[in-house]
């Protein structure tokens, strides 16, 4: 029996097999990760090649994981539990050797503030320039992806959001019936803990429909220069 049967068979032990499946190891995906698709009822399961020497126990979980997203299901297995202990301590098997300065700089500000410096440095790495994902924290690869909106900007905009993404990799997250928590009250009061939080929220309000303005700006000088070289070369 394949995984892929093995897993939907544990999930929903009154359901009939009717699927074909396939499953493959790859490097396209990033460290630990992995994808699962339903078409014409074939199942197909992608999985970052980091996993195929994990335990099959452990993938059985992922692959239950996996299954309820798309059959958009709740539940719970043993094996679900134990993906999730192994994603909360992925980090421990994952490289890290990405570090932006600037980014750097602000882990080890927040470190000492707030965490004791006993929080292990992420990959820290520039994404692009995002105006409603302004930051994120991976658990499969250990690392904290920052738009590039707060480059070059203010010091206390930019530890605020990393201060965020901190403790994500710090509280984890939690799971009940196939869901994943990751605000918890707790994460929540240390959210605040952040001087000067709430003011600083509202200078980052400020400073997104700045830079979406001067986006727009120059997007529109771009086309004009575009239409304008464009009839030029009529002539």
């Amino acid at each position: 029996m394949s995984l892929i049967q093995e897993s939907f068979q544990r999930l929903f032990p009154e359901e009939e097999w009717k699927y074909q499946e396939y499953m493959e190891y790859n490097r396209r995906l990033s460290n630990f990760n992995a994808n699962i698709s339903l078409r014409h009822q074939k199942i197909k399961v992608n999985l970052n090649l980091e996993w195929k020497d994990i335990d099959d126990e452990i993938k059985i979980g992922l692959i239950q994981h996996l299954l309820l997203k798309i059959f958009k299901n709740k539940g719970n297995t043993q094996n679900i539990d134990l993906y999730n202990n192994f994603v909360k301590n992925i980090n421990i098997l994952v490289i890290k050797d990405k570090f932006d300065p600037i980014l750097e700089e602000s882990f080890n500000r927040l470190n000492t503030q707030f965490f004791d410096n006993t929080l292990e440095k992420p990959n820290l790495v520039w994404g692009r320039e995002s105006f409603r994902k302004l930051a994120s924290y991976n658990f499969h690869n250990d690392s904290v992806t920052m738009s590039t909106i707060f480059k070059g900007g203010n010091q206390e905009m930019l530890d605020q959001v990393m201060y965020h993404e901190l403790l994500h990799k710090f509280f984890k997250f939690g799971h009940k019936n196939g869901r994943n928590s990751f605000h918890s009250p707790e994460f929540r009061r240390a959210e605040r803990k952040f001087p000067r939080f709430h003011e600083i929220e509202k200078e980052i309000s400020q400073l997104i429909r700045t830079k979406k303005r001067m986006k727009t700006i120059n997007e529109r000088k771009e086309r004009k220069n575009g239409s304008l070289w464009g009839f030029m070369k009529k002539f």
